[in-house]
């Protein structure tokens, strides 16, 4: 008989505790279960108000890995879900994750959390903008980096502030507050600062995912801004051979980084770098450090006034 334990009220049946999810450590399911309540603070915070969607790996990161989105089969009546529109499907319903008996529930299925850039509150409407830093080998972690620190830059210079975590697989994920605004938008903006950064940083970064121009390169992903995308959410554990985390990271960490282990964090490391950093993603929940993206530059064409016909351009 699985155990029952209650938490905040809320009865759950835990399941194979023993189990061991992550052959490289080791690592157990009730392991897993324990990270998830002790830094269920921050989790769930990053979490709040937005739509899950679940990359489900019961069986530990070589055994089946499976998607949803929708609320998965025998789900308590007391989790919490919100409608989300498609534009092909129509509007379906997926889970929320606004409490700790939630989450320990979500955590006994086993399962990475993604969320978009927006919330159940405006759907398709984003309050975050972000930027998958993806390494293709030989390039790695440290190479993401250098383009990084361009990309802050960058940034900055249009009044933006920028934050960063590892994305707990290969990469970088960058996050930026915005003031709300339509997903198309906050994708063509990344856009256009990801074939600016390939510009300026032609030996280092593309902005095409043609595999065939990634080796060796770090592929700046925009597409994580559109509606319909997600990202690894801030303290998730990935399905690795390891418990690897996405944990913040501070921008001194990322200028000194010459080392891919430098920026590699296991589930066991992340309670010690709260008590020293605190949350280093909590300014993303401070709506006052919000800014709005920058207009659109005009294209060439609209950029360009057209001549007033005159008489030397007549035939």
């Amino acid at each position: 008989m699985s155990p029952i334990t209650v938490v905040e009220g809320r009865r759950l049946s835990l399941t194979n505790l023993d189990k061991v999810l992550y052959p490289g450590t080791g690592t157990t399911k009730g392991e897993v279960l324990h990270y998830c309540t002790t830094t269920a603070g921050p989790l769930l915070s990053h979490l709040r108000d937005r739509p899950l969607s679940f990359l489900r790996y019961p069986d530990g990161p070589d055994g089946q890995r499976f998607f949803t989105k929708n609320v998965p089969p025998g789900a308590p009546s007391w989790v919490k879900t919100c409608e989300v529109p498609h534009s092909t499907s129509g509007p379906t319903r997926q889970v929320l994750l606004p409490d700790l008996p939630s989450l320990v529930w979500a955590a006994n299925l086993v399962v990475e959390l993604h969320t978009p850039q927006w919330t159940c509150r405006a759907p398709g409407i984003a309050d975050r903008l972000v930027f998958d830093l993806d390494p293709g080998a030989p390039a790695t972690i440290v190479e993401c980096c250098t383009a990084a620190q361009w990309l802050h830059d960058r940034l900055a210079a249009d009044g933006l502030e920028v934050h960063a975590k590892t994305s707990g697989a290969k990469g970088l994920h960058l996050v930026v507050p915005v003031e709300p605004t339509p997903a198309e938008r906050t994708t063509a903006y990344a856009k256009a600062l990801a074939v600016e950064a390939a510009a300026a940083l032609p030996e280092l970064v593309v902005h095409k995912m043609t595999k065939t121009l990634r080796p060796g390169k770090i592929f700046i992903d925009f597409s994580q801004n559109a509606a319909a995308k997600t990202t690894a959410a801030a303290y998730t554990l990935r399905a690795r051979d390891t418990p690897t985390v996405s944990a913040p990271v501070t921008w001194d960490e990322i200028a000194d980084c010459t080392d891919p282990q430098q920026l590699t964090f296991l589930f066991g490391e992340i309670a010690p770098r709260l008590a020293r950093h605190g949350d280093l993603l909590a300014p993303l929940l401070d709506p006052d450090r919000a800014r709005p993206l920058p207009a659109a530059r005009p294209s060439r064409a609209q950029a360009t006034p057209q001549r007033s016909r005159s008489a030397r351009d007549s035939p």
